[in-house]
């Protein structure tokens, strides 16, 4: 079924933004029993049986800690580990991607936000991104609000899908960062292999017309747009209803692919694709190969982390 981008609805309440912050299809039934450490790394052990123990003592009055932070590298469990924290817990909670909860705070105002999000008992964020040094300090005082009020925090860091080596543990950046709560953060360095195995080099393919007809006469609702047409649509509505946009369709048909030339529209793409992998919606294309749809120096540049996973996450949604 061809869907288009009017027919696509954007409005949104308060309570279903919240409503969406939950763990993605992906980890709905990731628990601490179903994560396997591989015995070569004695770390995923050791980080497990202390988020284990975190998600023990949530509710619980006088607890030391005020947060776990799972720092490891690409592909080793930590968002597994968090889901499991988040379905552990008994108390309020919420969860989701960073860039969520900094949309959020956007959407709703810094005051308005805290006093939305401080009727949760706990927080989990994942891929806390340190590379944006203005949702960094506006997520640091957030954390220190919040944690004034009683609320826990479990989060992970954001090491790049395809940084080659390239800094695998972030703890030092998030310590530095939110040094006013980092202190009171259990930190869980996390070794091991990416289980993914992703190769470095993504092996993107242009859609054909018959496969298209093929999704046409499926049960599959299926957005279809032009590119220029999808990016002006994302400038027209807050970050924070891309999840909305998400929820409405199963796959994606991008027509005439180009590379993007501003950055603002890129990190919107992003953002775009973020909400999309997290609803396990397919990506299809024409045009320009989606491995050079962001230009190099803005992937080279401070919004490198960002780019590398979204062309990562392209390459697993190709249907």
């Amino acid at each position: 079924m061809r869907v288009t981008i009017g027919d696509l609805r954007t409005g949104i309440t308060v309570s279903e933004l919240f409503a969406e912050l939950k763990p993605p299809k992906e980890f709905a039934s990731a628990n601490f029993s179903n994560y396997f450490p591989d015995p070569n790394f004695d770390s995923q052990s050791d980080a497990l049986e202390k988020a284990r123990t975190f998600a023990e003592s949530l509710g619980k009055k006088n607890a030391d800690e005020l947060g776990v932070y799972l720092d490891g590298g690409f592909g080793v469990g930590k968002t597994h580990i968090l889901a499991s924290i988040y379905h552990e817990a008994k108390t309020t909670k919420l969860f989701g991607p960073f860039i969520a909860y900094t949309s959020m705070i956007g959407y709703l105002g810094f005051a308005e936000a805290v006093t939305q999000f401080s009727k949760y008992k706990l927080l989990c964020i994942d891929e806390f991104e340190l590379d944006d040094p203005g949702d960094t300090m506006i997520m640091s005082r957030f954390l220190k609000e919040l944690s004034a009020k009683g609320v826990r925090f479990a989060t992970t860091s954001n090491t790049p899908p395809a940084a080659l080596g390239e800094g695998r543990f972030a703890a030092d950046g998030f310590q530095r960062e939110i040094q006013s709560v980092a202190s009171k953060f259990v930190i869980c360095r996390i070794d091991g292999e990416d289980y993914r195995h992703r190769k470095a080099e993504y092996d993107f393919r242009q859609i054909d017309d018959s496969r298209t007809q093929e999704l046409f006469d499926s049960s599959e609702r299926v957005l279809v747009s032009k590119f220029s047409e999808l990016l002006a649509f994302l400038s027209t509505i807050h970050q924070s209803k891309y999840a909305k946009v998400a929820e409405q369709i199963d796959s994606i048909v991008i027509e005439d692919v180009y590379q993007i030339d501003n950055q603002f529209e890129g990190l919107r793409f992003v953002s775009l694709i973020d909400r999309c992998y997290e609803a396990g919606i397919r990506v299809h294309f024409t045009g320009l190969l989606l491995s050079s749809v962001f230009r190099e120096d803005h992937v080279q540049g401070a919004y490198r982390k960002k780019y590398l996973r979204s062309l990562s996450r392209l390459s697993a949604m190709q249907g």
